[in-house]
């Protein structure tokens, strides 16, 4: 159960179309594959979705990283030592992408050996999450009809609506649109990207407060510290911190400080071990909890999953899952399946996917 090796293998995959949201603008998916390799010959997988405008990490970044010192500090270690392999990564600041990747190869590995399930490893409370889509910047006709094929297509009924541009006109014309067009079945919230300023984003939520919104996510940004506690107090829902949160530290800071009052879960940047603690706090703050998506690809969404269906508090809401739709192929050998709503865990050890070799060798930049 020694790790022998780590490879970080960058690849690209294009999107169907660009996704746009305010912090960016992503048009392919420029991934790196991470693999732990053992002395028993398994070999643990996850994705690294680097994303420059919100945690300045790139592709190459990501790939040098892992090369040059984490890979060094963590070969040799046991799949059981999560605890040194963390406090090896931590004396590399930053990087929480890379560090993901890391941790949850290593936890798919430990699945593979021990024969057991990620998720039951963590917690096993269910086998499955319902699905919220994530909907970019578009015209509001657009929009509803991306949303109406995504509902009738999927079965998805909770939409993760990206606001941040015109606060006034555009984007509050979008959700209601949204709202008008799907009905009031269907669960909406919005994600501003910090794109809006405090002032902009209390107008917009009370232009919107008939529309049943369920949460709002990162509206402005952080470092606005008096004019965010102020939002906050304005607001009669749950206001999500995304990007403000990428360490159990920050949530505690945000909390506290009335800067928040519901946090994201991304496994992507907090891997497993990270983001088990995250939850726990959450868990023992009250808070709520949505499991959230970084532009992930079809192995980004199952370690998603895999996390959110061991917990209750992360499997109560719908997780964004299905991002990996826009991508125009994928590296699983098995595609993911969103059924009814719904996306459930891989039967088999670890994260119960692999990758496709000859799909690697297709996209891999290296």
């Amino acid at each position: 159960m020694k790790i022998t090796a780590i490879e970080a293998i960058p690849y690209a995959i294009p999107y169907s179309k660009p996704l746009k949201f305010a912090s960016g603008e992503v048009h392919v998916a420029q991934h790196v594959l991470v693999r732990v390799h053992t002395d028993d010959g398994v070999v643990g997988i996850a994705d690294a979705p680097p994303r420059p405008f919100t945690y300045g990490e790139t592709q190459a970044s990501v790939v040098a990283v892992i090369d040059s010192l984490f890979a060094p500090a963590v070969v040799g270690l046991g799949l059981l030592e999560r605890e040194q392999v963390q406090a090896r990564l931590s004396r590399t600041i930053a990087n929480p992408v890379a560090k993901a990747a890391v941790d949850m190869a290593i936890w798919d590995a430990l699945g593979k050996t021990l024969g057991l399930q990620v998720t039951d490893l963590l917690g096993g409370y269910t086998d499955r999450m319902r699905v919220s889509h994530m909907l970019g910047f578009d015209s509001p006709g657009a929009m509803v009809t991306e949303a109406e094929r995504i509902r009738d297509t999927y079965g998805i009924t909770t939409f993760k609506v990206k606001v941040g541009r015109r606060p006034h006109t555009l984007d509050t014309a979008v959700v209601r649109a949204l709202r008008e067009g799907l009905g009031d079945d269907v669960e909406l919230y919005v994600d501003g990207n910090r794109g809006w300023s405090a002032s902009e984003s209390a107008r917009a939520m009370k232009e919107m407060a008939d529309l049943g919104l369920t949460f709002a996510e990162e509206l402005c940004p952080a470092d606005d510290v008096l004019g965010r506690r102020w939002l906050v107090q304005q607001l009669d829902v749950p206001f999500i911190a995304d990007e403000s949160v990428p360490t159990a530290a920050d949530v505690t800071r945000e909390v506290l400080g009335g800067s928040a009052t519901a946090v994201s879960i991304k496994t992507s940047r907090t891997g497993f071990t990270q983001s088990a603690r995250v939850h726990h706090l959450a868990e023992g703050l009250g808070l709520e909890v949505v499991m959230g998506n970084q532009i992930d690809g079809q192995l980004g969404s199952m370690c998603t999953v895999a996390f959110g269906a061991a917990y209750e508090l992360t499997s109560r809401r719908a997780g964004e899952l299905s991002n990996f739709l826009d991508m125009t192929d994928d590296l699983l050998t098995e595609p993911l399946d969103i059924r009814d709503g719904a996306l459930t865990i891989r039967p088999g050890a670890g994260l119960g996917v692999e990758i496709d070799p000859d799909k690697l060798a297709r996209y891999r930049q290296d």
